[in-house]
């Protein structure tokens, strides 16, 4: 496989889709609904499953799976099911993990750097504001960079950090995604409630096939919600992806 970036916005193709459920995951159904929304096939594949079932993507979704034991994501990353994540990401396969998710591709090593406790040392639910960094990767790339969007977060452990060299890398190759921002758009301090590196809240790998981010855009991507924010960043993924055999 390989990933093309187009330069126009194309009808969303449909694609095949696997969410995996860990023992603790509970986003695996917000995502999966929001997912069928975009009428993609989606599949459920069980953390000891080891057939991906022919999957175009993977999507790791939030939650405390494993109960957080250890450390978020550390036992996950040894499921049955990650051994095959891991050889798909690595041939160039779609992966995109959530929250938790985001947590055990760090762990994995399918992305840079890791998540450490909330400075504050305690679980934060609410709306926070993201900007868009990267103009190459998929997910982010038809999104605009003026605009604050706002997405729901739930974690205890989101402060993302990296050491100097890692971090820019990551500004090198333009794998920051999404950063914490206020309601105009502008990164600052303040708007930086959980301690992460630089405001980073998403982060892609060097070969622009795995995403990984602690707000939860599935959250926010039905009207019934109140907020489609979270819609935008899944319609600008898969306007983005092309799939080849």
């Amino acid at each position: 496989m390989s990933i093309i970036l187009r330069t126009f916005v194309p009808q969303i193709s449909i694609m095949k889709i696997g969410v995996v459920v860990f023992p603790g995951s509970n986003c695996d159904q917000d995502m999966i609904y929001t997912l069928r929304s975009m009428n993609h096939e989606v599949i459920e594949l069980w953390h000891k499953d080891t057939d991906l079932q022919g999957v175009e993507m993977v999507v790791l979704p939030g939650g405390f799976s494993y109960g957080d034991y250890l450390r978020s994501g550390a036992i996950a990353r040894f499921s049955p099911i990650m051994e095959q994540v891991i050889e798909f990401a690595n041939k160039g396969g779609y992966v995109l993990g959530v929250c938790n998710g985001f947590q055990v591709l760090c762990e994995s090593g399918l992305l840079p750097g890791t998540l450490q406790h909330n400075l504050s040392h305690t679980f934060i639910c609410k709306n926070v504001y993201l900007k868009p960094s990267s103009k190459t990767a998929a997910i982010s790339a038809d999104l605009d960079e003026n605009k604050a969007y706002t997405i729901p977060v739930a974690h205890g452990e989101g402060n993302y950090y990296a050491d100097a060299e890692t971090l820019a890398e990551l500004k090198a190759n333009d794998q920051i995604i999404f950063r914490y921002c206020d309601a105009n758009a502008a990164v600052t301090e303040a708007a930086n409630f959980n301690g992460a590196l630089d405001n980073i809240a998403g982060v892609c790998n060097a070969g622009k096939n795995v995403f990984g981010m602690m707000p939860h855009p599935e959250r926010a991507a039905d009207p019934n919600l109140g907020n489609t924010d979270g819609a935008e960043l899944f319609k600008s993924l898969f306007n983005n992806l092309a799939v080849q055999a």
